[in-house]
């Protein structure tokens, strides 16, 4: 079976065939152009380009425009109504054979079944800025909080935590006690921690719980301290809010969200490739503008677009989509203001994007600002030729390129009846990474917002810390784990330090005393808890069934008995006092 290749690997034939046409533009192609990306996972509606198979790239043959091959893909199309034909003479015929000209639907294009002999300008290949970390993010990373520090800086956490604590003392009145960054940020540290045990779908007295939940949970902070977190936790002031929601859909949390795009592209530069992708964060709540897509795995959800880095997929700009305004008309164009939006302040960099976005009238905009694009285009466009949707009913695997000076078309059939039609400007594409989701179930769309902004800023964080440390944890396949593990326990340490009271299993008071003491450099003086906690039960880092409970009960436990070393739960460990068990 023939292999299958992305959509961008197609459109290497785009410059190939520039290539036979004139060897001098060949010369001038920017070196980015020989590393084609492999990692095309666009969520958009169009799924046939996964259909660009190896037969396009190794059956199909170069023929100069002089010389066509026989076939579909180069039968000359009829001629159009009101254009007069010449009677074709020798020269006449000649050129008929070597060159088809086709116009949009609309008769504002001109395409061509050859390449223009003018070369493609190549200046918008050119970046200026050095790809990777700033030398702002390079100067503020000494460890890796410090490298999520630079997303969530104390200037967001104020924010947070004034709307939080004056929504705590709405809810709990005198009750409540005041918040402050050292009981912030283990919430954000075990949010992260949960994320890295593939733990969001989980429920919290699962994650708490003594005999089957983690230890490093109960010892950053109780399950209900945690819930009256979640509960508070707030982004502005309510009191006000009514007002700015009638002119902002997203007033809930847009300071927070603004002070944070703002800061991704001052830490990063892109690569020559940048990619503009749409982003569904499920989530079936209340919200003014919750999006159904039903191409999508959640079909419901709020819809960011984001701008990333093709090689690296660090999160460059985003931006909420929150729908037309109330009583207001659909926006136009809307695909094209996006891509404009999303890629202010680059300069030399090509665009991918899918079939929402990609237009003749978005290429040439990019081009004024010196940037290429590449994407599938919808096969409706009025700046297609007619001629090149009747490809569809050519046969299998067949393609046909038509041209003009500054942008390339390509039509394939992958299969019977179906043909995928790309544009370009230059060739490339790429992926956002999502993995280790931080994100929990909640019915207040800010907070789904905001557990993806944490998950973007431990990602940007992971990008940023690798860049700079090349040469951390080297040769192990699973260093973004191992990184957002450190992160989470970075973020949860200072809250542990600050721990009077002890949790009451030993695994989780174990951590508690080991990292207070770590931290003092002498053992510590403070009572601890007495040993008839469970004297005779160790604590493994496997779990495994309890010997006694057997298959049946299926008990998983981490507790093993500390003279036969068999795993065995809390319902059948014997609880001694000290004298007894001396």
């Amino acid at each position: 079976m023939a292999k299958r290749l992305s959509a961008a690997q197609a459109l290497q034939l785009i410059l190939e065939e520039r290539g036979a046409s004139d060897d001098d533009v060949e010369e001038e192609v920017s070196e980015y152009e020989d590393h084609i990306s492999e990692n095309s996972e666009s969520d958009s509606d169009f799924e046939e380009e996964d259909e660009v198979e190896h037969h396009l790239i190794t059956k199909r043959r170069r023929v100069p425009c002089q010389q066509p091959a026989p076939g579909p893909a180069h039968q000359q199309p009829a001629p159009e109504p009101g254009r007069q034909q010449p009677a074709p003479g020798p020269e006449q015929a000649h050129q008929t054979a070597s060159e088809e000209i086709w116009m949009s639907k609309n008769g504002e294009i001109e395409w061509s079944s050859c390449p223009r002999n003018e070369p493609p300008c190549r200046a918008a290949n050119v970046i200026r800025m050095q790809p990777g970390p700033t030398r702002l993010a390079v100067t503020h990373v000494q460890d890796i909080k410090s490298s999520f520090d630079l997303f969530i800086p104390d200037s967001i956490q104020k924010i947070i935590l004034d709307c939080s604590n004056l929504e705590g003392r709405h809810v709990f009145g005198e009750r409540w006690k005041e918040m402050d960054q050292i009981d912030l940020q283990p919430y954000f540290g075990v949010l992260i921690l949960a994320g890295v045990f593939r733990s969001k779908g989980e429920s919290t007295e699962s994650l708490w719980d003594a005999e089957t939940g983690r230890e490093l949970f109960r010892a950053s902070m109780s399950l209900e301290n945690f819930h009256k977190i979640s509960r508070i936790i707030r982004f502005d002031n309510r009191d006000d809010r009514p007002a700015r929601r009638q002119r902002d859909k997203l007033a809930a949390i847009r300071t927070v969200w603004d002070k944070w795009v703002h800061r991704l592209p001052l830490f990063y530069n892109p690569g020559p490739n940048v990619t503009i992708d749409e982003q569904l964060m499920p989530f079936r709540g209340r919200c003014p503008f919750r999006q159904y897509i039903p191409s999508k795995p959640a079909k419901y959800g709020i819809k960011i677009w984001a701008a990333c880095d093709t090689t690296s997929s660090y999160a460059w700009n985003l931006q909420v989509y929150t729908g037309k305004p109330d009583g207001g008309a659909p926006e136009k164009n809307q695909g094209m203001r996006v891509v404009l939006d999303l890629t202010q302040g680059l300069s030399g960099h090509n665009i991918t994007c899918d079939i929402f976005f990609t237009s003749h009238k978005l290429g040439q905009e990019l081009l004024k600002r010196k940037l290429t694009m590449v994407g599938t285009i919808r096969k409706n466009k009025s700046e297609l030729p007619p001629q090149l949707m009747t490809m569809k009913n050519g046969p299998v695997k067949s393609s046909k390129f038509v041209y003009t000076a500054d942008t390339s078309l390509v039509s394939y059939v992958p299969k019977k009846g179906k043909n995928v039609v790309l544009m370009s400007t230059l060739h490339r594409d790429g992926r956002l990474v999502t993995a280790y989701s931080c994100k929990r179930r909640t019915l207040r769309w800010p907070l789904v917002i905001f557990f993806d902004m944490l998950d973007i800023s431990a990602y940007n964080a992971f990008v940023i810390w690798m860049a700079v440390n090349k040469d951390w944890n080297k040769g192990k396949l699973q260093r973004r784990r191992l990184f957002l593990e450190e992160l989470g326990k970075a973020l949860v340490r200072p809250k542990i330090l600050r721990r009077q009271c002890v949790p009451r299993t030993p695994a989780s008071a174990a951590i508690v005393r080991q990292i207070q003491e770590e931290n003092a450099g002498t053992p510590s003086t403070r009572p601890t808890e007495p040993p008839s906690a469970k004297p005779e039960v160790s604590v493994s880092n496997k779990k495994k069934r309890c010997k006694v409970s057997g298959p049946k009960l299926d008990r998983k436990t981490q507790y093993t008995c500390s003279k036969c070393k068999k795993y065995i739960c809390n319902t059948h460990t014997v609880k001694l006092c000290p004298s007894c068990f001396g």
